[in-house]
């Protein structure tokens, strides 16, 4: 059985992270920490955990296996630090930090403790996605030249997210830093290395962090990754596109379609693959079950700071109004 302890219920899914640990069969919800204690007391007693108000007591506690950090995004690499060196694993919510800087103090106490660590990237786990980056791997559309993917929804424009969803000292920014987050990552997963980064960030809803932005993302390999993301628009069909110098992959929800010259079929045209790759369990049933069995951990240290490395450059450039050029 693992035992695992949630730091904070600040994050809108903190609730379902607890849902899913709950239904795995071999991991209990030992204990709750939250920056909030009423909070944090009432979902402890709803969850049939005991409740802490210190979180340095909690991480002392021997029966606690791991974390999952669902505190403030401005608070995860005190929290993340604290548990590393409290010898717990990790689990956290995107993004991993706000800045490269800490995702290094984060790496640096995981790997000195030798604990587990994994970072939530769903979109990974999805069988389109996974069939996209089977076709760029294979080389079947040719050298990538453009990528774009899109991810929204109404949560500001409709009013049904947390207002502290927008106080950019708990948040470190908007749409990019929440749902923008996805293709954000899967840009970098699908990429590789960035080479410079620009910004266009607005304010729909006059709030005080962006509720509608895109970034333009240059790769080592030459290619370009639009990223879209907004939380104003209505039922926004997700959207990756990739173009390359053999093929295009144009997919919106569940339509797939792919053309490429590589592809060895009777008649020439578009088409639809009968099969997808198998789609993969959520990255927190992933970490548990790798916790549980000792198998490979996904999604981890350099994927988290890969993405906040992209974050991180996103919004200087939307502050500066200016190019940012990664080292």
């Amino acid at each position: 059985m693992l035992n695992v302890a949630m730091l904070s219920k600040w994050h809108v899914h903190a609730e379902d992270y607890a849902r899913k640990l709950q239904s795995h069969g071999n991991v209990k919800l030992a204990a709750v920490w939250d920056e909030q204690p009423e909070r944090g007391r009432e979902w402890a007693a709803r969850l049939g955990a005991d409740f802490e108000a210190d979180l340095d007591k909690l991480l002392r506690r021997e029966d606690i296996d791991g974390v999952v950090v669902d505190a403030p995004t401005s608070m995860h690499a005190d929290v993340m630090v604290a548990a590393a060196e409290a010898g717990k694993h990790i689990f956290t919510e995107k993004a991993m930090a706000l800045t490269v800087e800490e995702c290094n103090r984060i790496s640096a106490a995981v790997r000195k403790a030798g604990v587990k660590f994994c970072i939530s990237f769903p979109a990974r786990t999805r069988p389109h996605q996974l069939f996209a980056k089977q076709l760029i791997d294979d080389h079947v559309l040719g050298d990538v030249t453009l990528l774009r993917i899109r991810n929204g929804h109404d949560g500001a424009l409709n009013n049904w997210l947390p207002d502290y969803w927008y106080d950019e000292k708990q948040t470190g920014g908007g749409a990019m830093m929440d749902l923008g987050c996805h293709p954000m990552y899967l840009a970098s997963w699908m990429l590789g290395q960035p080479k410079r980064i620009t910004s266009m960030f607005h304010y729909f809803t006059h709030r005080a962090v962006e509720d509608n932005a895109q970034c333009s993302i240059e790769f080592v390999n030459n290619a370009v990754a639009l990223v879209e993301t907004s939380l104003v628009t209505y039922r926004t069909p997700s959207a990756l596109e990739i173009y390359g110098t053999e093929g295009t992959l144009m997919i919106s929800d569940d339509s797939v379609r792919v053309i490429s010259k590589k592809l060895e079929l009777p008649f020439s045209g578009w088409i639809s693959p009968t099969q997808l790759p198998k789609e993969q369990p959520l990255p927190i049933i992933q970490w548990a079950d790798a916790l549980l069995d000792d198998k490979p951990m996904p999604f981890g240290l350099e994927d988290g700071t890969k993405l906040t490395e992209l974050l991180e450059g996103a919004y200087i450039a939307h502050k500066e109004n200016r190019t940012v050029e990664f080292k």
